[in-house]
């Protein structure tokens, strides 16, 4: 298969233009280093995984930086955070854009070595799995949401045409326990495999965490801190609740979804199309697959997440809210396919109370016919980019 166009090409290489570090970051096996090498082709590259080089590293991070004196593609660069101080000597030295180019699985903002070292020399782009536009542009489409939510979007099922399952199960034991490990001692993996699994039930749920570490056998602390690390390494994300409160008590809580649809079907047993059609998890699942797009729309145009959504404590609820400025776009998820009347109840409570048009107000659902109605703007599922 040919190489799939990524859209944040664009936007790491003007980020280049105008930093002398650039930071690609993102789940493993989502595209970063094939991105990084095909928008810089003449530059070194060095992986930080493999034993020698990651010991020379972190051993002799002066001497190992020298080898690119006119800088480099550095991977997984968040195994030797040794490097950031004298990363920092060496472009303000320099001063030369784009000289460096890190990726990481984990979430360098997140990372004390790199926002003390490199404040206002480092600029983050975040590179999820595949988009359902970019799949579309590269003439692959499916005719059924449930396809997508099945295979998921990492780039080595399309690319290698690997089984679904047995991507991630190579993922959850090669990627997800080993980089676990790096960041936290966990001596039971078991307990921590059903804890991941826990959470792929609970897609497009509150996050209950007592709930959660009662359901796995572990302590509230431990089932905050393993929620931590899935965060950090983008496996998991979690939608914030909106402060607009319209004189309504607010469910304070996050929600949370999985980045990639197909990784939570695997964790949920999902294996076949069979056990798609009328599973509990499918509303949540699809809820997922629309919101994780939303957000790779964003993060390719190196935007931050502006995704929320609202409830209030009598259950009132509108999925996502997309905040631009001081507008709100309200958007609802339907995985059904047949345009009921109950779809816009939450729709036409939230513009009542918000004072909300209906030309902000839309429709995500599993079937194929567009509507514009009063109330707001039904758009099926193959059109969710079209939010406007």
């Amino acid at each position: 298969m040919t190489m799939i166009k990524r859209q944040a090409e664009h936007k790491l290489k003007t980020l280049a233009k105008g930093f002398p570090i650039v930071a690609l970051i993102g789940p493993r096996q989502s595209g970063k280093t094939t991105l990084a090498r095909k928008a810089f082709p003449d530059k070194p590259y060095t992986l930080l995984e493999d034993p020698d080089t990651l010991s020379f590293a972190r051993k002799d991070a002066r001497s190992f930086l020298s080898q690119f004196p006119n800088g480099a593609i550095i991977d997984e660069a968040q195994n030797a955070p040794q490097l950031f101080s004298y990363l920092l000597g060496i472009v303000d030295n320099k001063n030369i854009p784009g000289m460096f180019v890190l990726t990481g699985s984990q979430n360098f903002l997140l990372m004390e070595k790199i926002s003390q070292s490199l404040s206002g020399r480092i600029a983050l782009l975040k590179l999820l799995p595949f988009s359902y536009s970019e799949l579309l542009d590269a003439g692959i489409a499916y005719d059924e949401y449930e396809q997508y939510l099945l295979k998921g979007m990492y780039p080595r099922i399309y690319h290698a045409n690997i089984l679904p399952r047995d991507f991630y199960s190579a993922y959850v034991q090669t990627y997800l326990e080993r980089d676990v490990r790096n960041l936290k001692n966990i001596h039971n993996l078991s307990d921590f495999h059903t804890f991941l699994k826990m959470c792929a039930y609970r897609s497009g749920q509150l996050v209950n965490l007592s709930s959660l570490a009662n359901d796995c056998g572990i302590t509230h602390n431990t089932a905050k801190a393993w929620i931590s690390i899935l965060e950090t390494s983008f496996i998991i994300f979690m939608l914030k609740p909106h402060h607009n409160n319209f004189n309504k008590r607010l469910i304070k809580m996050p929600k949370l979804y999985f980045s990639d649809p197909g990784l939570a079907a695997y964790l949920a047993d999902i294996y076949d199309l069979s056990h798609m059609s009328n599973h509990p998890l499918k509303g949540g699942l699809f809820e997922g697959f629309i919101i994780s797009d939303l957000l790779k729309g964003r993060f390719n145009l190196g935007e931050e997440n502006n995704l929320y959504f609202w409830r209030d404590k009598t259950g009132h609820e509108i999925d996502c809210l997309i905040e631009e400025g001081m507008n709100l776009k309200a958007v609802e998820f339907k995985s059904g396919r047949t345009i009921t009347d109950d779809y816009f109840k939450n729709i036409e409570y939230w513009n009542r109370i918000s004072k909300n048009k209906y030309k902000k107000s839309f429709i995500i659902y599993g079937g194929r016919q567009e509507q514009r109605r009063a109330i707001g703007h039904v758009i099926p599922w193959k059109k969710m980019g079209n939010l406007e």
